[in-house]
């Protein structure tokens, strides 16, 4: 294996002709050059240099490494100073997949002080919905998820093999037309919608409305179903339906001709950011998961 160090001798040895020489320039004694001259000949299995009086003299092989060391050197010191950069934040990059309520509130925030305070630092974002977002953090393509899960539904060990960043707990609340005979209602219990037509939303949503809805004696009937949070209160707002969103969910909107009230029982949903136990000692995602964090402490 040939080393970098025996690399910079053999040049300061081929730049001065001499051992003694290339040690005053790197900072070395003449023997320290020799035993290091011996253990690169060693390495490479064939003679690199060739004495001739006073002076050193390049062997063919002695020629072409020195002929390729500049470019190996320069590579490694590139590298070197690349790597210190990441580590120091004055580089690198993080791949971030959040679902959409996600994406409009906590990671604008989150992002915004990152820049402002790691300019060099490049985010990318996509959006997916867990458990989608989990498998592509397991499968390499991002290096952080922000996902969820509701209370009461999540499977045993889902993220064991993660580490977890807990953000924040978010509550469900019902959206109803604004004619609707409960939109002025407090607070109502989600059997008094049973008869309703419902809108439902992502697949781990519309899973957890039903079990809601079932252990409140009722099978919701459900009209439509779409991911796009958008569309969901727009689609109240026009009377087609009533819904339950996650408040983080409502936030992201502007709901017209909707209004929102507390049903019971009470749901909530924790929201997490996730990462790998690799990737958790990276400073840039470990500065992300932070800004993350005091986004959704706001």
């Amino acid at each position: 294996m040939i080393e970098a160090r025996h690399l910079r001798v053999l040049r300061a040895v081929a730049a001065t002709g001499s051992f003694s020489a290339a040690g005053r320039e790197l900072g070395c004694t003449q023997p320290a050059v020799s035993q290091q001259m011996k253990a690169l000949e060693s390495s490479v299995g064939t003679p690199l240099l060739v004495r001739t009086g006073r002076e050193m003299r390049l062997t063919q092989a002695g020629e072409a490494l020195v002929r390729h060391a500049a470019g190996i050197l320069a590579g490694l010191t590139a590298a070197e100073e690349e790597v210190a950069a990441i580590a120091g934040l004055r580089a690198g990059r993080v791949r971030l997949v959040s679902f959409p309520s996600g994406s409009s509130t906590l990671v604008p925030t989150a992002l915004a002080a990152l820049r402002a305070a790691h300019p060099g630092t490049r985010v990318s974002l996509e959006e997916a919905e867990p458990p989608r977002s989990v498998e592509m953090l397991r499968d390499g393509d991002c290096d952080i998820a922000l996902a969820f899960r509701y209370e009461g539904a999540a499977e045993e060990g889902e993220w064991d093999d993660l580490v977890v960043r807990p953000l924040l707990t978010d509550r469900l609340v019902g959206l109803v037309p604004q004619g609707h005979r409960l939109a002025r209602a407090r607070s109502i219990g989600i059997g008094e919608l049973a008869e309703e037509p419902w809108i439902a939303g992502c697949p781990r949503c519309r899973g957890q409305l039903v079990r809601v809805c079932e252990s409140a004696g009722f099978t919701p009937r459900i009209d439509f179903a779409t991911d796009d949070y958008p569309a969901v209160v727009g689609l109240v707002g026009a009377g087609l339906g009533v819904a339950v969103l996650p408040e983080l969910a409502v936030e992201s909107v502007r709901p017209k001709g909707v209004r929102t009230v507390s049903v019971e029982p009470v749901v909530h949903r924790e929201i997490v950011a996730l990462t790998l136990p690799d990737l958790a000692l990276v400073p840039t995602v470990a500065v992300t998961l932070d800004r993350l964090a005091g986004a959704a402490a706001r």
